[in-house]
């Protein structure tokens, strides 16, 4: 099988490469998750057009997350989705590994709706981890690496939010009129 390199599948994924690296590099959460909902149906359109069904399944249940928690931050809303995931695991997982997706969007889930700034970040380089084992065990080296430059821009931008997190604390710490 030769693959097209400027198909139009090919050209989706590529948009939705940029569009992922993208959102992790905002500091802003509500742009972090517009960019994700972005990438998202970037992703859906390329699956689609690769033919894999249980992709664009997940990258929909992912899209409708990151919408919802644009708009709300419930956790019952959180729980409707992670139980939608286990529910979409319990039907199409056939193996421990294909757990690691799942588990993955429960825990990004969970990230989105119930945590803001660097705590959130965070528990999404963990769900990023998950990922780059799943496209490991997969043999993806496409999906490996894209989740690995991923964690590295998540890493990146976690460290500045905390630089800036730091300076703001120092600055705030320090009295405006310092001969009193």
């Amino acid at each position: 099988m030769t693959i097209d390199w400027f198909s139009p599948a090919q050209c989706a994924g590529y948009v939705a490469f940029v569009l992922g690296v993208s959102s992790f590099l905002q500091r802003d959460d509500r742009r972090f998750k517009q960019f994700m909902a972005a990438e998202c149906f970037a992703y859906i359109v390329h699956f689609a057009l690769l033919g894999n069904p249980t992709a664009v399944a997940s990258s929909t249940m992912s899209l409708l997350r990151s919408v919802l928690a644009l708009r709300t931050r419930s956790p019952w809303v959180a729980l409707v989705i992670v139980a939608a995931n286990i529910a979409l695991g319990l039907h199409l997982a056939t193996s421990p590994s294909a757990w690691l997706p799942l588990a993955a969007s429960c825990i990004g889930t969970l990230a989105l709706f119930l945590l803001h700034g660097v705590a959130m970040r965070l528990v999404m380089l963990c769900g990023t981890f998950l990922w780059v084992a799943n496209n490991l065990v997969s043999g993806s080296i496409g999906g490996s690496a894209l989740e690995i430059v991923i964690a590295c821009v998540n890493m990146r931008t976690i460290w500045l939010m905390m630089r800036e997190q730091k300076a703001k604390a120092a600055a705030q710490a320090v009295p405006l009129n310092p001969a009193a």
